[in-house]
């Protein structure tokens, strides 16, 4: 086996006072792709981190191949300190590498090299993350979700680039098509240590659940050893007269062993409240139309939605997915075609932005709706502190505000918070955001048994193929189609996957013909000043919106506040509804900007 470029041996580290890592090992050679798989808080990042050098364990050995180049791709990257984002990826190289090599990446990327750092969404921030990394064509590349918040075109982009460098990979992500396609060894993170086989991320579950079942076979035959033993104790004919002293040995090692293990992680159990059936049409969109400006984001597209229909939603970044969404239940009015929406329905909806969760708010009070210690999950009171069980979260965290928890915590709140609510339609953007494997298992077994509708906008092509009983895929220039089956089945149906947004080029005259006169070139639309400053403050003012609307509801959940003070109901009733139609109105002109800003920078 070839020497290691980078090795980890017997890593230890504690997170205040739970051990978070007991003795973990990483092996790094030449061209290695490796996936680092685990549940969430396993301590994968940390461990990577611990790779790159950026903390320090409490115990062990790091060994790093001198003039090795590695680069590190955190979860959020950090591009303070510098003008531009070309700035910010040529940042990253050193004498020897190919300055050319920063510019292509940005513009494969969808970015121009031009943008300011600071004014960055998420997305774009992590596009100029990962040109970065890769730009140096290093000798180690970690790469901590390099996925997240990326369409299909620039995942499949990615994953292809990725397969022509000669860079060994560690790779964390929660999307499996990327694994399976990218790794040929896996390393698991399991219970503070690390167990590793040399295949891909593809023959790992079978391989986990073997392992876990031995495991728990071991386990039985522990304990019967145990009580057999403990027999021998008490009425044993030697025993009775004079205890052997080797055999009370052996048995309290093993009692010892069982002292000492620990099974593994709990999983979440994802319980989902149904509401009451809904009609057999759910959602009837005839010649749909919707502009912001002259871009058609919608064009004249129709479907009919029935019950128990898994529809799923795909196109790039910018498409207008969220928009289509909005149309579909209602939310938002077509500039010209009809929306008939079925009898009965009950909508339960996963927002894309987790815009709707207040930063101040406590987990309890999120999950609760706040003054309750309980809530109902079909038609049954639950503990409170039950309910954040079965999605992973500790007693202890119920006083914990949401500002405080991580991405996938968060993630997982509100999805608990939408599946607490009566449903026959789950309506969820981007899902599986965050989420670690064994969660999207749940969520995906969970989408299975519901019995209502689903509609998912989703970049997960695995999940998509699991879950989807067809597929409305965005053509461009607002033309949608639908497609029967999951992602795979609309890909060759279609020809091709999800294609990047297309940007026009003025087609080249014949050769040995003058090019016609050109129309007067029409003025780039730019966001002014007030624009600006309107998408950096909007979501402030929707979230305070949200607060007043919070507290007003509180209000109105007083069932005796009409008999003690009419005027204080009537003001509340009539606060609430000003609130909700300013939201509205804010959301609105945010889409708009928004998009906007997505056209002019793409």
């Amino acid at each position: 086996m070839a020497a290691p470029l980078l090795a980890l041996q017997s890593i230890r580290l504690v997170m205040g006072s739970t051990p978070l890592l007991q003795g973990a090992d990483l092996s790094v050679a030449s061209g290695e792709k490796i996936a680092l798989v685990g549940r969430n808080g396993s301590g994968k990042s940390t461990l990577l981190k611990i790779a790159a050098g950026t903390i320090e364990p409490d115990g062990g050995e790091r060994f790093f191949q001198p003039g090795a180049t590695v680069r590190y791709l955190p979860q959020e990257p950090d591009l303070s300190g510098f003008e531009t984002t070309l700035a910010y990826v040529e940042g990253g190289l050193e004498g020897a590498d190919d300055n050319y090599r920063a510019q292509y990446l940005l513009e494969q990327l969808g970015l121009t090299g031009t943008e300011n750092p600071a004014s960055l969404s998420g997305g774009e921030a992590r596009r100029a993350a990962l040109a970065r990394v890769l730009a140096p064509e290093p000798d180690i590349l970690l790469l901590d979700e390099p996925t997240n918040h990326l369409d299909l075109p620039v995942i499949e982009w990615l994953e292809d680039e990725l397969k022509s460098l000669r860079s060994a990979l560690v790779l964390i992500s929660h999307d499996r098509r990327f694994l399976s396609d990218l790794t040929r060894s896996t390393v698991w993170i399991d219970r503070g240590q690390t167990r590793r086989i040399d295949q891909g991320f593809g023959a790992f579950e079978a391989w986990r659940d073997d392992f876990l079942e031995q495991e728990e076979k071991d386990q039985h035959k522990l304990a019967r050893k145990i009580a057999a033993e403990e027999h021998w104790v008490r009425y044993g004919v030697t025993a009775r007269r004079k205890r052997n002293v080797r055999r009370m040995d052996l048995l309290g090692g093993l009692r010892q062993q069982v002292r000492d293990y620990r099974g593994p992680q709990g999983t979440v159990k994802m319980t989902v409240a149904e509401g009451r059936s809904s009609g057999a049409m759910v959602v009837e969109a005839e010649n749909i139309h919707k502009a912001f400006g002259e871009r058609v984001v919608v064009g004249d597209f129709s479907t009919r939605i029935m019950r128990g229909s898994r529809v799923g939603i795909v196109g790039p970044n910018g498409a207008g997915k969220t928009t289509l969404i909005r149309m579909l239940t209602g939310e938002l009015e077509p500039d010209s075609g009809t929306v008939r929406l079925g009898t009965r329905l009950e909508l339960a909806v996963l927002d894309q932005r987790r815009a709707s969760l207040d930063p101040d708010a406590t987990l309890k009070d999120v999950l609760t709706g706040g003054g309750s210690d309980t809530l109902t999950i079909n038609g049954q009171p639950k503990h409170v502190i039950g309910y954040m069980k079965e999605f992973l979260f500790t007693p202890e965290q119920a006083r914990t505000v949401v500002g405080k928890l991580s991405g996938g915590e968060r993630n997982r709140v509100t999805l608990a918070r939408a599946l607490a609510l009566p449903s026959n339609v789950l309506v969820l953007d981007e899902p599986t955001n965050d989420l670690d494997l064994e969660t999207l298992d749940l969520l995906e077994e969970m989408i299975a048994d519901y019995q209502g509708t689903v509609i998912v906008v989703s970049h997960d092509r695995d999940f998509l193929d699991k879950v989807a009983t067809s597929i409305i895929v965005a053509e461009g220039d607002g033309d949608w189609n639908e497609y029967a089956g999951g992602y795979a089945d609309m890909v060759v149906q279609r020809g091709a996957g999800v294609s990047a947004r297309r940007v026009e080029k003025p087609a080249a005259a014949p050769k040995g013909k003058s090019a016609p006169a050109a129309p007067a070139p029409q003025q780039k639309r730019k966001l002014s000043f007030k624009d600006k400053h309107a998408l950096e403050t909007l979501p402030k003012e929707m979230a305070g919106l949200r607060a007043l609307m919070a507290t007003l509801q509180t209000t109105l959940d007083d069932a005796g506040l009409y008999n003690r003070d009419p005027g204080k109901f009537e003001k509340a009733t009539s606060d609430l509804a000003v609130a909700q139609q300013k939201l509205a109105d804010l959301e609105d002109r945010w889409l708009e900007l928004e998009m906007l800003r997505e056209e002019i920078e793409g």
